[in-house]
């Protein structure tokens, strides 16, 4: 018969952490580790970059950063405008309004989601081509015979990697504004029109403020994904700063000048986090708990050229953004069934199977951990820990390349010299030269996502759970174990699943980190198409795209339960 704790007396459950500032518990132990894991590319960037020949430094703010920086900086403006353009319209008018095809178009706004930068690139660069057939019908349209007789437009310029990254990213931009649209509710749209404004003047000076926070958040996102990307701006000839660090890397062999670069871009991210973090402190201003899901009954209906007029603009981002990537790469591959079976294809594929795996595991694992000490220690720490590890995702994947290689290089030359020297023995490039440095390169860039999908699963697990556990004699990992984990499996599961996903098509950090002769999926794709043989990588494409249609599907889903 158990004893019941006398009262004012503390239960066990619930004291323990009462003095988690004072003491340091094992879970926080852990995410600190966890923290430390991804926080040290960081540190071996600025090391590199700062203990440099000066004049390198010199070199680099005189000649290459202001270059590549403008180039960077008007990609990054124009391709912010266009997503918040789209991104914000789009999303006011399927969340506010009725309009026909409206329950059809608002979940296959998120379509391009699917499509990464480079695979939407190289589909662009094909349908857009003099022998593409936009260029054959508009000759054949108007009779021209010969390029030399007509203007068109140039995709392999600054405004066609605008184009591209616009037509894939806007979705970030959607999403965030779709949901903070449906919380708004009509409350105030209703106050604002009995006052006499215009549906557009409401929407302008009172819908648009209020989901403020939730537009930067978008934005901040597409900055950081237009930044990383360097398969589209490669291809499309745009000498990005991300373009910079793998040119002065891999082609000018200076790892000194390319660490330089990427303390740039780092400074840059930190930038966009600082900008992003701000918006989010108005929160509170947008999100009462009055407010409620916007129900067909009171969405404002358009008729007419209106309805018409709002259909095309929420169908044109759809056919650039997907359905012409998968009209050019599905053509293609269809004409080329037999290289399914391709052995190219077949070792790309396990490569790629293998080191997503790889990476999902270890990624949830520390996710969970972090989680974890979250919950239970409820420390400065813990939480300090999250926000460390958190900082992942915003690295670009060449950046990001560079500082993984530093430490795991130090690492394998150390060992080696060791071992020569005590017994003679040569153990070559075990971290830097094996698939690990990718595995790790994507438990570094991608923890945040499974950290705060596992996080949000915690949160739906009442902490009493815990201490109803802990009354009954359970002991902490009898009820991490028998109490927290069951519950937390489809969490746990999705976390994975979406680790996977994006770690199948990740192509920046994969370019640089590679060992000789492995390829995955991504990088496949990349070298066909490097060589001007898009066709010949339609088949890897397309299997890049069915992955990433799943995650896809899963926010579809969500947004649909959440109407």
């Amino acid at each position: 018969m158990s004893t019941l704790p006398r009262p004012g007396t503390a239960h066990p459950a619930i004291s323990s952490g009462a003095p988690a500032g004072k003491r340091i518990g094992t879970a926080t132990i852990a995410a600190l580790v966890a923290a430390a894991i991804v926080s040290m590319p960081i540190v071996a960037i600025f090391v590199i970059g700062f203990s440099a020949d000066p004049e390198n430094w010199q070199h680099m703010m005189t000649n290459v950063i202001p270059r590549a920086g403008i180039r960077t900086f008007w990609l990054l403006l124009f391709t912010g405008i266009v997503t918040a353009v789209v991104g914000i319209g789009s999303a006011w008018l399927v969340a506010a309004c009725e309009f026909p095809l409206r329950r059809l178009l608002s979940p296959a706004l998120v379509l391009p989601l699917a499509i990464p930068s480079y695979l939407a690139a190289y589909a662009f660069g094909e349908f857009l081509d003099f022998t593409g057939p936009v260029q054959t019908g508009y000759r054949a349209l108007f009779g021209y015979t010969s390029s030399r007789e007509y203007s068109f437009f140039d995709v392999k310029s600054l405004s066609g990697a605008v184009l591209v990254m616009s037509a894939v990213l806007y979705p970030y931009v959607y999403l965030a504004c779709r949901s903070m649209f449906l919380m708004q509710g009509r409350a105030a749209a209703d106050v604002a029109r009995t006052l006499g404004s215009s549906p557009l003047r409401v929407f302008a000076r009172i819908q648009v403020p209020m989901a403020r926070p939730a537009i930067m958040i978008g934005l901040t996102l597409v900055m950081m994904e237009t930044l990383n990307d360097i398969g589209a701006v490669e291809y499309l000839g745009v000498q990005t700063l991300t373009f910079s660090v793998y040119d002065t890397w891999l082609n000018r062999g200076s790892l000194a000048g390319a660490a330089q670069i990427a303390c740039v871009m780092l400074v840059i991210v930190a930038g966009l986090l600082i900008v992003e973090r701000m918006a989010r402190r108005r929160q509170r201003f947008t999100s009462h708990k009055t407010t409620a899901v916007v129900p067909d009954a009171v969405r404002l209906r358009l008729t007419g050229m209106k309805a018409a007029l709002a259909v095309l603009f929420c169908s044109v981002p759809i056919l650039i953004g997907f359905f012409v990537p998968v009209f050019v790469l599905g053509g293609f591959a269809l004409r080329r069934i037999e290289d399914f079976l391709e052995p190219r294809l077949l070792d790309a594929l396990w490569h790629s199977t293998l080191v997503s795996s790889a990476a999902a595991l270890i990624t949830v694992v520390l996710a969970f951990v972090l989680s974890y000490a979250a919950r239970t220690d409820r420390s400065r720490l813990a939480k300090g820990a999250g926000r460390l590890a958190a900082l992942g995702y915003g690295i670009p994947g060449t950046v990001l390349g560079i500082g993984v290689l530093i430490p795991l290089a130090a690492f394998d030359n150390a060992l080696d010299g060791w071992l020569r020297q005590s017994f003679g023995i040569s153990t070559g490039l075990l971290l830097s030269g094996t698939g690990f440095a990718i595995v790790y390169a994507y438990t570094v860039r991608f923890l945040t996502m499974a950290e705060g999908t596992v996080d949000a699963g915690f949160q739906k697990l009442s902490p009493h759970l815990d201490m109803a556990a802990r009354t009954l004699g359970r002991s902490g990992l009898q009820t991490l174990r028998q109490v927290l984990l069951p519950n937390l499996r489809p969490a746990v599961l999705t976390a994975a699943l979406l680790v996977f996903i994006e770690t199948l098509k990740e192509l920046s950090a994969t370019i640089l980190l590679r060992p000789f002769n492995f390829n995955t999926l991504a990088t496949l794709v990349y070298e066909d198409a490097s060589r001007g043989m898009a066709q010949d990588a339609s088949v890897a494409a397309m299997i890049i795209i069915a992955a990433g249609l799943i995650p896809v599907i899963l926010v579809s889903r969500s947004l649909d339960e959440k109407r």
